[in-house]
């Protein structure tokens, strides 16, 4: 899923326009429009201060923040305090990570 279409159905969940947004999240509500239709100029990517206020906003924190191909900050420091479960992580097929995430869901 992209960011644009992610933030604008987490918006209208929260039944916000993209002017009150906007207003809560201190930013013009052209530039949250062109986030959410994807129309933003190569290098105008969203700065981590709007990606976690729009997180806080909308109850969307990590996942926002993963599809503007960031990191958050506790997963960054979960990958810094265990490198080598993230490195095996990495190395797993599709079909064994929905095995492990099954059984770790439980």
């Amino acid at each position: 899923m992209r960011l644009g279409k992610r933030l604008k159905e987490l918006r209208a969940t929260k039944g916000l326009t993209l002017r009150e947004l906007a207003a809560r999240v201190d930013v013009g509500f052209t530039y949250l429009c062109k986030i959410e239709t994807g129309k933003l100029e190569p290098g105008h990517s969203p700065s981590d201060r709007l990606l976690e206020a729009l997180a806080t906003e909308l109850d969307g924190a990590e996942e926002l923040i993963l599809l503007a191909d960031r990191v958050p900050p506790s997963l960054s420091k979960r990958v810094h305090e265990r490198p080598e479960a993230f490195i095996a992580l990495a190395k797993l097929d599709d079909r064994s990570i929905d095995r492990l995430v099954k059984t770790v869901a439980r």
